[in-house]
């Protein structure tokens, strides 16, 4: 199923076409910042969610309920104004579809931002600054971070940047593989509602199905993004049997199904503790990290984004033969 008007309807040219949204759109992330927040659509979907939390009840069933046809129109109603956003794009051309489609695409991701708040906390650790350190922390985590020793404080940064190798670009990348911009920003949504809702306490009900929706949706891109993590450590000379035999073991441990998979994955490959006090241990045998490991674990999140590009573009072209 193609977007494109008729003139473009071989299936190779609008092949080409989304390959050059998504290159497009790494470009948009590596040398533009963030839009800011009066046009991203992220914050958009934030204000949508505060608004209906405004509505909700909080007796358990009830907000079980509301909870759940919260996520639905959420869902449902950014990935079918995405649509309608390409379909328009379409109409007005090729120019248009690709410039209209990369900066829809850039909105449901980033690699730069991710790794920048990485190596701004690692600086930090660096020059011997744990104030700044826990502040800069601020980005990547919502833990607590008060009491946070330099060490775990690097431990948390390289959990973050491992865990969100999923969430910020390799799901994204996959839905948009599947059914290009619209997907991705349907994918977006339920983050942003998972994010937003998926906390026990206050939102144990109204919460429960946004959780649960992400752990669904995170499935496959979890696993995924963990075996092209363990290869980029092969790539970069890495223990890749340790980072199998640690993932293996200690996937597990975490309350989510799915953020274990990954820091496990980089706990081994680094061989380090990644501990996050009264929660998980992850790699418990291996020394603390320090600052010169968040180095090391951006750079195995930078390759795994690389080998998350060539995935995603095998899909694509999958997805495209098979509609031709």
């Amino acid at each position: 199923m193609t977007m494109l008007p008729a003139i473009y309807s071989e299936w190779w040219a609008n092949l080409a076409l989304d390959v050059g949204v998504i290159v497009l759109a790494m470009a948009l992330d590596q040398l533009l910042p963030e839009p800011p927040a009066r046009l991203h659509p992220v914050v958009w979907m934030g204000r949508m969610i505060g608004g209906l939390e405004r509505l909700a009840p909080w007796r358990p069933a009830a907000a079980l309920a509301f909870g759940a046809l919260g996520v639905a129109l959420v869902v449902t109603a950014w990935g079918a104004l995405a649509w309608l956003a390409m379909l328009g794009l379409a109409e007005l051309g090729v120019v248009a579809y690709l410039l209209g489609g990369a900066t829809l695409l850039r909105t449901s991701f980033t690699v730069r931002g991710l790794l920048a708040a990485g190596e701004s906390t690692c600086r930090a650790l660096e020059s011997d600054d744990i104030g700044e350190a826990r502040a800069r922390l601020q980005s990547l985590v919502s833990r607590d971070r008060a009491g946070l020793s330099a060490p775990l404080v690097a431990a948390s940064a390289i959990e973050s940047v491992a865990e969100n190798t999923t969430d910020s670009y390799i799901a994204p990348w996959l839905a948009f593989a599947v059914l290009g911009p619209p997907l991705a920003v349907a994918y977006r949504a339920t983050n942003t509602l998972d994010s937003m809702w998926g906390k026990r306490g206050r939102y144990e009900y109204l919460g429960k199905c946004a959780a649960r929706f992400d752990d669904l949706v995170n499935y496959v891109p979890a696993r995924l993004s963990a075996g092209l993590m363990l290869l980029s450590g092969a790539l970069i000379g890495l223990p890749v049997r340790q980072g199998w035999r640690v993932m293996r073991r200690d996937r597990g441990t975490t309350e989510s199904p799915n953020a274990g998979w990954t820091m496990s994955a980089m706990a081994g490959l680094l061989g380090r503790w990644l501990e996050k006090p009264d929660h998980y241990d992850l790699g418990a045998e291996f020394p603390l990290p320090e600052a010169e490991d968040i180095a090391r674990g951006n750079r195995v999140a930078k390759l795994t984004a690389a080998l998350g590009v060539i995935a995603a573009l095998g899909i694509l072209a999958l997805r495209h033969w098979i509609a031709a």
